[in-house]
């Protein structure tokens, strides 16, 4: 079974892609909905975060993510803390959507996680998949986020390796500033040279 790690920074069209990427059929973990579940209502983490930031629960007994996010953004001890309680649960989400996967015999599974190379998940994928746009067009995506400022869109950037390197490291670095259309023909390229291609080698592949 081949694990394809996707990612991407903030606003480069990753969602995007691993909505795209079900829909050619490939089994597809996502660590953003991990989290949010963990946080929910009765979630694994709503009393350990809670304890550790009071007065981020909401009315319906889950974490309010715009009361926790001013917290810990731009507060580096405050985020160890709270990545400290969330990736361990992640992280066990993950194994056990990777040991159904296996179960299942799959021949291609996709972890979209979008600190992969900043938490150091690279080492659980065999190849890495990096969806980027430019500059200009990231930020305007991001901007049109409810309750995004510039500051926060700076503190979040910070926080994450640079798009240029990411693009570096990758595998497969896929533009999203094109068409959808255009997108969606260069991950359906990708997923069938993964999955019906000969033996690839780690690193250095082509770039779509």
């Amino acid at each position: 079974m081949i694990t394809l790690g996707l990612t991407g920074s903030i606003g480069m069209g990753k969602s995007t892609a691993a909505a795209m990427l079900r829909r050619l059929g490939v089994p597809l973990f996502d660590a953003d909905a991990a989290v949010h579940r963990v946080l929910g209502r009765g979630g694994a983490a709503v009393s350990q975060v809670e304890a550790a930031f009071p007065g981020v629960r909401n009315e319906a007994g889950g974490i309010d993510r715009q009361r926790l996010g001013p917290l810990v953004f731009g507060h580096p001890e405050a985020l160890r803390r709270l990545e400290g309680i969330l990736h361990p649960m992640v992280r066990a989400a993950e194994r056990r959507f990777v040991a159904r996967a296996r179960a299942r015999r799959e021949k291609l599974i996709v972890l979209d996680i979008p600190l992969l190379y900043e938490t150091g998940g690279t080492g659980r994928c065999d190849f890495v998949l990096v969806v980027s746009a430019p500059a200009r067009l990231q930020r305007e995506r991001v901007m049109r986020r409810r309750g995004m400022s510039a500051q926060r869109f700076a503190e979040i950037l910070r926080a994450q390796l640079p798009d240029s390197e990411k693009r570096r490291r990758a595998d497969f670095v896929v533009s999203t500033a094109l068409s959808k259309a255009a997108t969606f023909r260069r991950l359906q390229a990708i997923v069938e040279q993964l999955r019906y291609g000969k033996k690839l080698r780690r690193r250095g592949l082509a770039r779509y």
